[in-house]
Parts: C-alpha cells; sequence; structure tokens
C-alpha cells in the first residue's frame, strides 16, 4: 500500500461483502468505498469508489502507509480478510454485514487484529449521506457516535467501538496500538433514531463470525456443482447470492452505479436495479447449480410483475428491487467521477425502453423453473397467455435491443431471436402441462420469426447472421443463437458465423459485444472495453460445437483475468484492467454456465 499519487484504487482491487439487503465495496487499503444504505437502489453513504473527496469512506489501516497488502475470502464465505504485513508486523481488517438473529440487517462489523508484532492503526469514519447532497451531524452518548441526517433513507447512523473515538470536521477518527493477539472492533448500524443500546453488543459479536460463517457455508454446500473449476464457480455463486434481495427474491444487475466503461467516458450508467432479462438468466444459473430456493424467490418476484403488466400488456426492461416502475434518470454533476469520469448518473432512462429480447429470456427461466422446480400457477401461466399475445403483435417492430442503444431503434436480430425463443418456451409449456393456448397462431408466427431471421439476417458477403436487418455488422449477442437452442452448434450456417465473430470481435480470449464504429449507433460518444459475460459466451459456443481444447484455453486464460478475489467488472480493458460497474451478475452466470457445460461435455476427461 505505498503513496500513490491517484486517489483512486483500480476497480479490481476491490472486495465485495453484504447481508442480503445491500452490498459495501472494501479496498485493498482498508477502506469501504462504496456502500448504498440501508438497501442495495439507497442512496449511497460511502462513494469514495466515485468522487475521493466529497463521496464518503470508512478507512481502517496501518499508520504505516508503505505496506504489503492482501485480501482473501474466508473459504465459502462472503467475510473478507484484508491482511497487512511491514516491518512492524502483520495485521488484519475483518468485514462482515452479519447475517444472524443477533443482528439487525443494516449492520457493518469490522475486525481489527495484530497477528504478529506491534501495529498502530488509525481509523476514520466519513460518511456523505444521500450521494452527497446532504449534510449531517454528530452527537456522542455513551452508546457510540451518532451520524444524524435529514437523508429520507438513512437519518441515522451509529458508530461504536471499545476504543476511544473523537470527532473531527464531521468525521470520526481514532488512532490506536494492538499488539500481537489483541482485537478491536467497529460497529456500524443503520438506527430509525439515536435509541438503541450497546450494552449487549460485546456479546452478540462473540457469536456474528460464528453465525455469518455458518450461513455462507450452509447455502454454498446447498450446490450440485462438483467439477473442475468449483472454486471459481462457488465464488460467483456466492457473488450471485450477495446481490439478490432477502427481503424481494429480486436480483440487481451490479452492486455500483457510475463506474466507467472508459477511463474519462460518458458511459457510466446505474446497475443497482433488477432487469428482467439479468434476472432471468440468474435464475437459470441458480437452477443449474441446484439452489431452488433462490429460484422460487425471483419466480415469486416474476409472478408480481406479470400481474402488473402495463396497460398494453407488455412488460418493462427493469423494476426497482421492489417493482417500482420509474427510476427517473439524472446526473450526480457534484460529484467528478471515478478519475474524472463524468457523469455520474443514478437512476436509468432505458427503463422505458422498448426490448424485445425480454420475452424470450424470461419464458425461457419460466420454462426451467417449471422442469426443474415447480409447476407454475394456472393464474402465472393467463399473464404469461397475455404477454405471449403482446409478442406475436409487436415481434417486428425495432427496438433499442439488449445493448440499450439511445442512437436510434433498428430492427436487431437478438430480439428476434429471443421472441422465437418467448413463443417456443410458451408452446413447449402449453403441449408439456397441457395448458390452453391458441398453439396454431404460436406455431406460426413462431415459424415465422425462424424464417425471417434465416432470410433477412443472414449476410452472403460476411458468410454470418449479423447484428441488425440487413446489415454487415457482427455482434456477440449472436453467440446466443446455440445456446438457446435456435441452431444447432455445429450448423454450417453457425461455424461461419463463429468464425466472422472470432475475425471482428475476438482478442485472444477476450470478445468485444460488436465494433462501436461499425455497430448501430449507440448514442454516445468514446470507446469501450470487452464484455466478460460475452468471452464465457464465447466459451460455452466453442465447446458445444465440439471444440474442447480450445474452449478449455480460452475458459482458463478469462480465469486469469478475474481480480485477486474471483470477482469481475463488466468489462476489462486494453491492458487488462476492469471497467464499468462491478461486481457484475451477468459475467459470473456466464462463468458458471460456461463451466457447467463444460465440465459435462469434458466427461471423464
Amino acid at each position: 500500500m505505498s503513496k500513490s499519487t491517484n486517489p483512486y484504487l483500480p476497480i479490481e482491487d476491490y472486495g465485495i461483502i453484504g447481508d442480503l439487503t445491500t452490498v459495501a465495496l472494501v479496498g485493498k487499503n482498508g477502506s469501504i468505498d462504496f456502500l448504498s444504505f440501508p438497501e442495495f437502489d439507497s442512496p449511497t453513504i460511502f462513494a469514495a469508489l466515485l468522487d475521493h473527496k466529497k463521496g464518503g469512506s470508512f478507512r481502517i489501516a496501518p499508520v504505516n502507509q508503505d505496506v504489503s497488502c492482501r485480501q482473501i475470502y474466508l473459504y465459502d464465505t462472503n467475510i473478507l480478510f484484508t491482511r497487512f504485513m511491514d516491518e512492524t508486523g502483520i495485521s488484519e481488517v475483518s468485514d462482515l454485514m452479519p447475517i444472524s438473529p443477533r443482528f439487525p440487517s443494516g449492520t457493518l462489523i469490522r475486525r481489527v487484529k495484530t497477528v504478529k508484532g506491534e501495529v498502530r492503526f488509525k481509523m476514520t469514519c466519513s460518511p456523505s449521506f444521500d450521494y452527497g447532497r446532504e449534510s449531517h451531524k454528530i452527537e456522542k452518548t455513551s452508546e457510540g457516535f451518532f451520524f444524524l441526517s435529514k437523508a429520507k433513507h438513512c437519518p441515522c447512523l451509529r458508530l461504536y467501538s471499545d476504543v476511544g473515538m473523537k470527532e473531527e470536521n464531521g468525521s470520526i477518527s481514532s488512532e490506536f496500538t494492538l499488539r500481537a493477539g489483541q482485537t478491536v472492533y467497529f460497529v456500524m448500524q443503520y438506527l430509525q433514531e439515536p435509541s438503541s443500546s450497546s450494552s449487549c453488543l460485546h456479546e452478540a459479536l462473540k457469536h456474528a463470525f460464528f453465525d455469518t460463517t455458518h450461513f455462507w457455508r450452509e447455502w454454498i454446500r446447498k450446490s450440485t456443482y462438483r467439477g473442475r473449476w468449483q472454486e471459481m464457480v462457488h465464488r460467483s455463486a456466492l457473488t450471485l447470492k450477495l446481490l439478490t434481495s432477502r427481503k424481494y427474491g429480486s436480483v440487481i444487475a451490479a452492486a455500483t452505479f457510475g463506474v466507467p466503461e472508459e477511463i474519462g467516458g460518458e458511459r457510466n450508467w446505474d446497475y443497482r436495479y433488477t432487469w428482467i432479462r439479468d434476472a432471468s438468466f440468474t435464475l437459470y444459473g441458480l437452477l443449474r447449480l441446484g439452489f431452488t430456493e433462490e429460484s422460487k424467490s425471483f419466480m415469486k418476484w416474476i409472478e408480481e410483475r406479470c400481474y402488473d403488466l402495463n396497460p398494453d400488456g407488455s412488460l418493462q426492461i427493469m423494476y426497482g428491487i421492489d417493482g417500482r416502475k420509474k427510476l427517473t434518470e439524472e446526473n450526480l454533476s457534484h460529484w467528478e467521477g471515478y478519475r474524472k469520469s463524468s457523469p455520474v448518473r443514478i437512476g436509468n432512462g432505458a427503463y422505458d425502453q422498448l426490448q424485445l429480447d425480454i420475452y424470450g429470456e424470461l419464458m425461457d427461466s419460466v420454462y426451467l423453473y417449471d422442469r426443474y422446480g415447480e409447476p407454475i400457477s394456472f393464474q402465472l401461466w393467463q399473464s404469461l397467455t397475455k404477454l405471449i399475445g403482446w409478442v406475436c403483435k409487436n415481434w417486428h417492430k425495432k427496438d433499442e435491443g439488449i445493448w440499450e442503444v439511445r442512437g436510434g431503434k433498428q430492427e436487431f436480430l437478438y430480439s428476434r431471436l429471443m421472441c422465437w425463443v418467448a413463443l417456443d418456451r410458451a408452446v413447449r409449456l402449453a403441449v408439456n402441462r397441457s395448458l390452453p393456448a391458441p398453439l396454431t397462431e404460436w406455431i406460426r408466427i413462431r415459424d415465422e420469426i425462424h424464417q425471417e431471421i434465416h432470410t433477412h439476417f443472414w449476410s452472403k458477403k460476411r458468410n454470418a447472421f449479423v447484428q441488425y436487418k440487413n446489415s454487415e455488422t457482427i455482434d456477440a449477442a449472436n453467440l446466443l443463437m446455440p445456446l438457446v437452442k435456435f441452431i444447432s452448434p455445429t450448423d454450417p450456417m453457425w461455424l461461419s458465423t463463429l468464425k466472422a465473430i472470432e475475425e471482428d470481435l475476438v482478442e485472444d480470449s477476450m470478445v468485444y459485444r460488436y465494433r462501436v464504429e461499425d455497430a448501430a449507433s449507440d448514442g454516445l460518444a468514446g470507446d469501450e472495453g470487452t464484455f466478460s459475460m460475452c468471452s464465457f459466451w464465447y466459451v460455452e459456443c466453442l465447446s458445444r460445437s465440439g471444440d474442447l481444447e480450445k474452449a478449455c484455453f480460452y475458459f482458463d486464460k478469462m480465469l486469469g483475468y478475474a481480480n485477486h478475489l474471483g470477482l469481475y467488472a463488466e468489462e476489462l480493458g486494453s491492458h487488462g484492467e476492469h471497467l464499468g460497474n462491478f461486481p457484475q451478475a451477468f459475467t459470473h452466470l456466464g462463468l458458471i454456465s460456461a463451466a457447467v457445460n463444460l465440465n459435462r461435455k469434458l466427461g471423464s476427461y
């Protein structure tokens, strides 16, 4: 942790902790630099990740800055250890958000310990309420220090410790020395008002680690995956679980907002919401690992959305974790952004876009849940029938597509593909369960879409399926064509498409979603990195086409781009650096799916 002129850590230098209500990012330097509180999509109280001066942070580290740092998870848990080593000794900060009957949600525990030698530490807790827009005052009581704010979502925080602390310019700080074997706790809690007692806190702290360790290990033990890459698959599963709301059953796309896809660029979005697309893939991934309880909770959330369709019978592409529909986008102009990448956006203006692919992803997940989880209810089937009726009338429209372009609608192949999936899965579900449905109409339109894709989205010049109608542009989203069983992975038309994708979009194991200069306009300036989820789709396509040696080679290479904890942001930059919101659920889903398929293909090898 040597001194640096750059106040921002690399995106990949963070770990994640959480309690199924919210998550926090903990840097290698011992600083919590991102935390929305008290829920995933609440305003932040710590966001130094996005503005090192105004965002707020909670840092605990040795006073000596010239130390070597390491981070590890306690095996099969989401309890994070940040270790510091120098000539004075070895010390560590253990971070967790307890999942325990002894603690309410919205509790953060930081345990500081010297393992060897004698180490002097400094703690600084500097919250910045409501995305840094709301001031606060501090009150000291026998129960600790209280940060009091007018912020609607988080009016009161308590910071408690058994070492002396003092107020400094709106922050709380402490310096203390620990010898080998000595331990100090710092506990931060969200409270409705400053009245809770800390008298039983010491006793509860003794159990917090045990309860939380037990919870995570019992959960991951339910996994049915016993393949070659078990450690990485399980880390991905644990990360997906962290991004899942215990209260609502919904899954957020990523922990953060505003983390740039290009340093200094404007591609900075808020991913703390539930996309129908991402969450449907999540359900699929969790089902493949045997996590039926999470699938059941998410299906309940999906049912509630299906009972609250738009007046025309359609779904939104994304919702708040509680199902709210309006996600108004705004810029936090008072923040400079990660390494001066602005604007920093909260909310997401794409919530009211037309993205036709979501119906295919939804129906695929419902079909799989009905097959491997529990049979769906007739009431849900009636809502789904209404949805499929909407797809039948609207599948041919132009839309913004999976990549949420803001430069004008197009007739995207991927949108057509997933409309085909929606109808195909609806037909299968109706036939398998003998459910009432206008099968003749559904089959006719399904086959019409199939024919149109082969007629209008095939380029003789490129000898490949292309991004949008009558174009020559190659799109990594088309990697899903064999994965959703639209085309055989060994079909000559697919193999030539795969070759075109490799020529245009693949650099070693890294895959661009499209070339910005060639694709349909996304309405934004600047460039972007390679998309890690596309890399895992590519691996799965290789394994399904029978090229196992190449699939294994690229899969192992992609595992090498994970950060030190096995986590991935949305993208990789030209130097292998992580870009975009972090960690991203979709990427970890792609990893799980590729690993499961590849392991099955390898069989007893």
